[in-house]
């Protein structure tokens, strides 16, 4: 077993090595994508095999009362803790950094051995930790978590006003009714998906006064965000408000289907304990797209995350991803050679990203579910809910704003 494991070990670090090397400054971001990726599955692994696993360590295993779902979430916790310390101190690092002269721009993109053995120590090294420091770090996690959430639907709101403004600036009536149809696409798959989960959380027979609240606030928010948008006073548009309805639907969607499963107003999954492989692994796809997607979009066209000396933050032009990976390739303007986006915050991103996938995999550490469920929870619906409120409450300010404050300048 032990020379299985030294074979599998050697293996492992001569792909990483290659892999390394083979990271170029324009696919740096894909590389950090990817060994988030590796974090997750790591994560997941150890999870299952926790219990035995941790048990031999006394200063883990304290008490002979432990249930298998506590060791699960040590496992996680500390694979999230690890990863936590890996991004967050690269995000401590790269603060100022503003053009690529500066030395620790070659940190960013470059050494990639070093980082990566530098990854698997921190993550190893989590598991010689008391758990008293776990407990403090799961506490702060879902503070960190809930900071993820939020950071997404900045980015949300973001995307959806640049897609708006390119679609605008053609100036084109073939741009104009396509904005049109998407909108109103938009928001009949809002009301038709709404009106769905009346029936998969709603069922007859059953009080379920809670739910169907949920369900009715998502519909009057749709709406409002349309009369809001349209009012002549606000410089809105329908597309931004179909595309926020839109999610609005789908993260109270998600949280009513994270209520317990033997609630009886959970009429989607109340029939059932257990949970397949298949669901388990399209939920985890979910939340790595939505983090992948997060941290890329944070190194695009985004103003308020660009540094001070980023071409978008002076002019504010919205380049794409691949003009940017341009610039920091040194294909861009020889001259200034400023960095296309904040590392600090792409960094942080992740950081945060590992606090929120340790959440989900561990129940919000307060989960009564079965070990083998992931996000299921009174805590994970009301953290979906919130998030969807904290979205349609931003979305609004993003409109009246202007009018508010009428001295100051809104990008």
């Amino acid at each position: 077993m032990s020379c299985l494991a030294s074979c599998c070990a050697s293996l492992t670090c001569g792909l990483c090595t290659s892999v390394a090397s083979g990271v170029t400054r324009s696919s740096a971001r894909l590389a950090y994508c990817g060994l988030f990726g590796v974090s997750l599955i790591v994560s997941w692994v150890i999870r299952e095999v926790a219990s035995p696993l941790l048990k031999n360590f006394s200063w883990i295993n304290t008490s002979d009362n432990l249930s298998r779902e506590w060791f699960q979430a040590q496992a996680v916790l500390r694979v999230s803790l690890g990863n936590f310390l890996f991004f967050g101190v690269l995000a401590l690092i790269m603060i100022g950094i503003k053009d690529q002269n500066d030395r620790r721009d070659c940190l960013h993109h470059g050494g990639w051995v070093a980082k990566l053995v530098i990854w698997v120590l921190l993550v190893a090294l989590m598991f010689f930790l008391p758990n008293g420091v776990i407990t403090i770090y799961g506490f702060l996690s879902k503070f960190g978590a809930g900071f993820f959430l939020l950071i997404q639907v900045i980015i949300l709101l973001d995307a959806t006003h640049s897609w708006n403004d390119s679609w605008v600036a053609k100036d084109e009536q073939k741009w104009y009714v396509a904005l049109l149809v998407v909108s109103v696409a938009c928001y009949i798959a809002t009301f038709v998906f709404s009106g769905i989960l009346f029936m998969w959380f709603n069922p007859s027979g059953h009080d379920c006064g809670l739910n169907v609240f949920f369900i009715v606030m998502t519909m009057i928010l749709a709406f409002a965000f349309a009369v809001i948008a349209l009012h002549p006073k606000v410089n809105g548009s329908l597309l931004p408000a179909s595309v926020i309805s839109v999610y609005c639907a789908y993260v109270c969607y998600s949280g009513l289907s994270s209520e317990p499963r033997d609630y009886v107003c959970n009429g989607l999954h109340n029939k059932s304990k257990a949970v397949t492989t298949s669901t388990l692994v399209l939920g985890m796809l979910t939340t790595v797209l939505s983090v992948l997607y997060s941290a890329l979009r944070a190194g695009s066209a985004t103003t308020f995350m660009s540094p001070p000396s980023s071409p978008r933050s002076v002019v504010g032009e919205k380049k794409s991803l691949l003009a940017s990976e341009e610039l920091e390739s040194g294909k861009g303007s020889p001259e200034a050679r400023p960095v296309s986006y904040s590392y600090t915050f792409f960094h942080l991103i992740f950081a945060l990203a590992s606090m929120y996938s340790a959440m989900l995999l561990s129940g919000w550490t307060s989960s009564s579910e079965s070990s083998e469920l992931i996000d299921v929870g009174w805590t994970s619906l009301w953290v979906r809910i919130c998030t969807e409120w904290v979205t349609a409450g931003l979305y609004v300010w993003s409109l009246v704003a202007p009018l508010l404050l009428p001295d100051r300048e809104f990008y």
